[in-house]
């Protein structure tokens, strides 16, 4: 009889190795931001959160006004010829009512297009003179701010042709608006982490001097 086949005489069948190790994907990164931009905010973001923010602040002043000033029109018009029956003062308040929600959103309609309009211009402005100062990408400081104000100052006084002394009022409301606006970007900015130049001077100046001032006294 022939011997039964024993394990060392078995075809051995060599199945291919499965590699342990995974691949991974490898997803690139995504693009980040520096963090030197105004308020960590990048332009792309921080341009149309400005228009939203003006526009709804616009919109919501141009409507108290319109509707308030729509009724004041409305009772001035039929002071004349007010109603003597509940039926003539229903329809005089109804439509009283449609004459001041009609005003009200024109007049928001149109505060909101303008103050979103002239904050898109000094947001636009302010990113210019930084990318003129430092570069693009990094933020800059209140002197941007400063020159943004001044310029939409100096825009809108031309554009409603305001005269000489009205126009120097509204550039000082500018200066003053754009230095206060700068200081508090400066100020969050800083708090960040982000290193603001006219800092770095002043206190790089100061550290110069104390260690001249050290150097003397030790020799």
């Amino acid at each position: 009889m022939p011997a039964p086949p024993t394990a060392s005489s078995q075809p051995l069948h060599h199945s291919p190795q499965k590699s342990q190790s995974q691949p991974e994907d490898q997803f690139p990164a995504p693009p980040t931001e520096p963090t030197s931009a105004r308020l960590s905010l990048p332009f792309q973001f921080r341009f149309p959160l400005s228009l939203i923010l003006s526009s709804i602040a616009g919109a919501s002043l141009g409507l108290s006004h319109g509707s308030r000033n729509a009724g004041l029109r409305f009772r001035a018009e039929n002071a004349h010829r007010l109603p003597t029956t509940p039926t003539g003062w229903y329809l005089y308040h109804k439509s009283k009512n449609y004459h001041v929600a009609l005003g009200g959103l024109k007049e928001g309609a149109r505060m909101g297009f303008r103050i979103g309009w002239w904050a898109g211009m000094f947001v636009i402005i302010e990113e210019a003179v930084d990318r003129l100062r430092y570069g693009r990408g990094r933020g800059g400081d209140f002197l941007s701010t400063v020159v943004a104000g001044l310029g939409v100052a100096g825009g809108f006084s031309a554009w409603n042709r305001f005269p000489l002394p009205t126009a120097a009022r509204t550039a000082k409301s500018g200066l003053l608006f754009g230095l206060a606006f700068g200081l508090a970007q400066d100020a969050v900015s800083f708090a960040r982490g982000r290193r603001l130049a006219y800092v770095e001077f002043l206190f790089g100046k100061r550290k110069r001097e104390e260690g001249v001032d050290g150097d003397r006294l030790t020799s």
